[in-house]
């Protein structure tokens, strides 16, 4: 069975795409048992405790993310770089439990997966 991997780079708000992909990855992980998440650039936000979507009129699926270790996706990672560009750093309660990787770490993961979705 292939590994494939789910990357996340835009924000949460504004478009569709995190929706999607999350949609994606839920239905996905009915297929496969090797999933990677990866929160990268403004993908970080999608995990961002605290969102009150309703006051844009945007849908809340944000909490939603949280419920992927339910469906036995167990490796998801957020990129260090990206948390301190935004200065979230010191966030600590995320949506998701998510491993912090440097860029490095992060790209020599990523490359294990046969597959790559970005959202």
């Amino acid at each position: 069975m292939k590994r494939v991997a789910f990357v996340f780079t835009h924000g949460p708000h504004g478009n569709a795409v995190g929706r999607e992909g999350l949609d994606a990855l839920l239905a996905t992980s009915a297929l496969s048992e090797d999933l990677g998440v990866f929160f990268i650039g403004d993908g970080v936000l999608q995990l961002l405790p605290g969102q009150q979507p309703e006051k844009i009129l945007a849908r809340n699926y944000i909490a939603t993310f949280g419920v992927l270790p339910l469906y036995d996706v167990q490796q998801c990672y957020l990129c260090l770089a990206s948390l301190q560009e935004r200065g979230l750093s010191q966030v600590t309660d995320w949506v998701l439990d998510a491993e912090v990787l440097a860029p490095d770490e992060l790209r020599r993961r990523l490359a294990g997966y046969d597959a790559v979705m970005t959202f």
